[in-house]
């Protein structure tokens, strides 16, 4: 049989609420005896049994197959805390503000980690009235793309999904913005900053020397 949950998950869980076993078995219909029989791997639960053994730990069926159970005790979660994730079989891009248990396609995703844009995978960024005009140096191509690019500032986020064959460029409202993410369907996520302020008109990124330097390199290696 598949071991879809552990003797040592359902332990935990049961001790984490302070329950006996016989407790744990009253509110399953079954005895205590095959409770036991779960924790010390001789035996496992009919998967008949996986929801109504989530809702006596108060914790969703994905948490308890994953064994990772998640209580999100930060309310005041704010958008640059953000976590991406993306299904590598049908592609699907899902948000989330803290931690969570996510699955697409029968498989658990784990959030994406960021890194600095690289000479790879350049970010433009212009400023055009009360918007951002973002530009990706990077191949569209159906093998190798770019997904999504998403800003993100302390209560918002704006997210577009972009195709293979497409244009890698993207416009945000201006406001609030404090962080650009975008995703390479090979090499993952990458992020840049909004180095100045975004109410700062005259010496704002989209101004800088940085971008302009960033220009020239880009002019060479894609030009």
């Amino acid at each position: 049989m598949n071991q879809y949950v552990t003797g040592a998950v359902i332990k935990a869980l049961r001790e984490k609420n302070m329950m006996t076993q016989l407790q744990l078995a009253e509110k399953l219909g079954v005895t205590d005896k095959t409770i036991s029989k779960w924790e010390t791997g001789k035996g496992y639960p009919d998967i008949t049994l996986l929801e109504p053994i989530a809702i006596a730990f108060r914790i969703s069926v994905t948490e308890l197959i994953s064994g990772n159970p998640i209580h999100n005790a930060n309310v005041s979660a704010n958008m640059m805390r953000s976590k991406f994730y993306v299904c590598p079989i049908c592609g699907n891009v899902i948000h989330s503000m803290g931690e969570c248990v996510i699955g697409c396609h029968g498989i658990q995703l784990y959030p994406l980690s960021d890194e600095p844009s690289d000479e790879h995978h350049m970010i433009f960024i212009e400023r055009s009235d009360d918007e951002y005009y973002v530009r990706i140096d990077h191949s569209m191509t159906k093998e190798h793309f770019i997904s999504f690019v998403a800003a993100t500032g302390i209560d918002e986020i704006q997210l577009v999904k972009l195709y293979p064959e497409g244009k890698a460029e993207a416009r945000f409202k201006i406001r609030g913005v404090r962080k650009i993410y975008f995703y390479c369907n090979h090499d993952g996520l990458f992020s840049m900053d909004i180095v100045k302020g975004i109410d700062d008109k005259e010496s704002g990124y989209d101004n800088s020397q940085e971008r302009k330097e960033l220009e020239k390199v880009a002019d060479k290696l894609f030009g």
